[in-house]
């Protein structure tokens, strides 16, 4: 029997693939689970227009994340820190404090986790560059100085 996957299932197949399993297994487990539907050509033409849909609106989100990484691209942090003798800052300089510096100068605000400190922490004054993940196909850098206050 032909059947629409709705969830994934390992060893089986992904959400909205369309696979051939043995009836008992579609009437007696999938279907009644509701992990699938059987496979009609209209319960097709749904998925199709599903996916359809689902392609643009991915489309939209990514474009709108290439435009906010070529903003962020521009941007060149400046974070103030306290500094001992030897040059290295007291504590580190984390992904809050960043996204909080970056909404302070540049205007752009950006939840915390997307943003990907190298080193995991930066804890002495200079350059550094930070990835920032913005979509699971767009990735930007930004160019932080730490300077002492």
């Amino acid at each position: 029997m032909k059947v629409i996957l709705k969830q994934d299932i390992a060893k089986l197949g992904f959400i909205n693939d369309t696979i051939v399993v043995k009836d008992g297994y579609a009437r007696n487990y999938l279907i009644p689970q509701g992990i699938a539907i059987q496979a009609t050509s209209q319960n097709e033409k749904i998925l199709a227009e599903v996916l359809k849909q689902k392609a643009h609106k991915e489309e939209k989100i990514r474009t709108e994340a290439q435009t906010l990484a070529t903003s962020i691209e521009a941007v060149k942090l400046t974070i103030g820190a306290k500094v001992g003798t030897s040059g290295q800052i007291f504590g580190s300089v984390n992904a809050m404090q960043i996204a909080d510096a970056l909404k302070a100068q540049a205007n752009i605000e950006l939840d915390r986790k997307k943003i990907v400190v190298n080193s995991d922490k930066i804890k002495e004054v200079g350059e550094f560059t930070v990835i920032v993940n913005l979509h699971r196909d767009v990735k930007a850098t930004i160019t932080v100085e730490v300077v002492a206050e």
